[in-house]
């Protein structure tokens, strides 16, 4: 599929009144509540409040940039397995002060709720990555539907908080117009990305560190997003994404980009200027 900015669609009014809805209710609506004060002092910055006119300008798109010409890039990491880099890529994060958002499954969020709490104590984002990670296309739309109501709750249900999201990642970042309408007709904007460092394929895929690092080096351009993952797949425990994140943050600051949190879409400009952070720091 082609790849579109984040705002070069025409929302229809059905999509209009779903965005003002939810920009209205976010923070109300069951699991949702204030953050602990421990948690804000340790955000990168605020999470931003949803506002209907920047939510709306994601609906009808599978964003995979964001619209900006400023240097700025977003990190964004998956969760479906396990846990296991997790620790690693949150101390990198701390230590540079830099924001990312986690999209996680809600059967991830079920079997490791402490993780989701932890996500969010360290002022990071929390997005929908669906329940059980199938083939969106394999199912019905109530089936789809079910997903990612499944996942909202099972994210809410874990002590997600503020720090949830009305974003949305298609499992295997199989998108399709028709299915991405359907997500945003539940109050999520569907969010992609640029490029995949294939951290997750491991060492027996035949990837390193060195190429995830460069992966992520070659994707470098205003408004990118960086996809990695905080776990290993069957069983494994090397996350090859959690030794590359720092020197990919270096390259991120070397190149002369920063990181910004997705959550700054979401305020009433809709531009990645005044919440971003400096960046010294496909499953």
């Amino acid at each position: 599929m082609d790849t579109h900015s984040l705002s070069a669609h025409r929302p229809v009014p059905r999509r209009v009144v779903a965005a003002g809805l939810l920009a209205a209710a976010w923070n109300a609506l069951p699991g949702a509540g204030a953050t602990p004060a421990t948690a804000r002092d340790r955000t990168p910055h605020p999470a931003a409040a949803a506002d209907g006119t920047g939510l709306r300008a994601l609906f009808g798109s599978e964003n995979r940039v964001i619209r900006t010409r400023e240097r700025v890039v977003a990190v964004t990491f998956n969760a479906a397995w396990n846990d296991a880099g997790l620790d690693r890529v949150l101390g990198e994060l701390a230590r540079r002060r830099t924001p990312a958002t986690f999209f996680l499954t809600g059967d991830f969020a079920d079997r490791l709720p402490g993780v989701v709490r932890k996500v969010a104590a360290a002022g990071h984002g929390l997005g929908n990555h669906s329940y059980s990670h199938p083939y969106f296309k394999d199912l019905t739309a109530a089936g789809r539907r079910r997903e990612v109501r499944a996942a909202d709750r099972a994210l809410r249900a874990a002590g997600a908080r503020d720090a949830l999201t009305p974003f949305f990642r298609f499992p295997y970042s199989e998108t399709s117009p028709a299915h991405i309408k359907e997500v945003n007709a539940l109050g999520f904007a569907d969010i992609e990305f640029t490029a995949d460092t294939n951290g997750w394929q491991g060492t027996e895929g035949g990837m390193t560190v060195d190429r995830a690092v460069r992966r992520a080096v070659d994707a470098l351009r205003p408004g990118a997003i960086l996809q990695m993952h905080v776990g290993a797949s069957q069983g494994r425990t090397e996350v090859i994404d959690a030794q590359a994140l720092r020197p990919i943050l270096d390259a991120v600051r070397a190149r002369g980009y920063r990181v910004i949190d997705l959550r700054t879409l979401l305020t009433p400009s809709g531009r990645p200027g005044p919440h971003s952070v400096s960046g010294s720091g496909r499953s």
